[in-house]
């Protein structure tokens, strides 16, 4: 297990997203709203829901909201979702990794491919990008919560298999299936994590310099602001000091 390990990916961008506030917490409905009509409207009883609470709480969103995407699950007739997943190529080649829910495949398909297009990128097929990609749970918890060495500790113990420690806090990594028991444990000795999530997390990165970074961002950032568009992930290595001056705006 490697204590200290690092990737880059759309998540360390997060914060531009709070300027857009109204849209992000459209999109928490949404899978709020998902979530609960798959399964139990319950989070005690449905792990994918209360992820889905926990990440808009960590936006701040209302508990008003958070409750009426709750019901809304429940109206006869309402929206209904369909999870869907796009895989393509950016500039030099970085994979990229769209998860949308849609209730018109036609459309979200469409859009998602014009933007490939319009950056510069291109479309492939289900399977292209991902297998470079692990698929895994991640829990994460502020930077007060523990020491590095202790959340480390605490990981192994509750069968983490990676942590990752930043200025931003740790990240517990686990599989998938493991996601909620771990999550459990640790929230058992630190309290509640800001986020618990399914997540694709690149085994190899691409590396681009600051003009490439550009075109790549803008075209993530034209990705997400899709509707359907709920999260993106890319396999791109940009340094700090060129990330930061792009997201800085």
């Amino acid at each position: 297990m490697a204590g200290h390990s690092k990737f880059k990916n759309i998540q360390f961008r997060k914060g531009a997203q709070d300027k857009k506030r109204a849209k992000v917490f459209s999109k928490l409905a949404r899978e709020i709203t998902t979530a609960a009509k798959l399964g139990i409207p319950d989070p005690a009883m449905n792990p994918r829901l209360r992820s889905a609470i926990q990440a808009a709480r960590a936006q701040n969103m209302p508990n008003d909201n958070i409750d009426r995407a709750i019901k809304k699950s429940q109206e006869a007739g309402g929206d209904n979702y369909e999870e869907v997943r796009y895989e393509g190529f950016g500039v030099n080649g970085v994979g990229v990794i769209i998860e949308a829910l849609t209730d018109n495949r036609n459309r979200t398909a469409s859009e998602v491919r014009s933007i490939f297009s319009k950056h510069g990128g291109n479309l492939g097929e289900t399977g292209a990008v991902s297998f470079n990609f692990d698929r895994l749970g991640a829990i994460q918890f502020a930077p007060e919560k523990a020491t590095a060495d202790d959340m480390l500790e605490a990981a192994i113990d509750a069968g983490g298999d990676d942590v990752e420690t930043t200025e931003e806090g740790h990240t517990v990594y686990c599989t998938p299936d493991e996601l909620h028991q771990v999550g459990k444990a640790l929230e058992e000795r630190f309290g509640e994590a800001a986020v618990l999530q399914i997540l694709w997390r690149p085994k190899l990165e691409v590396p681009i310099d600051e003009m490439a970074g550009e075109k790549l961002l803008r075209m993530i950032d034209a990705l997400e602001d899709s509707d359907d568009v709920q999260q993106v992930y890319a396999n791109f290595d940009l340094s700090e000091e060129a990330l930061q001056k792009l997201t800085a705006a």
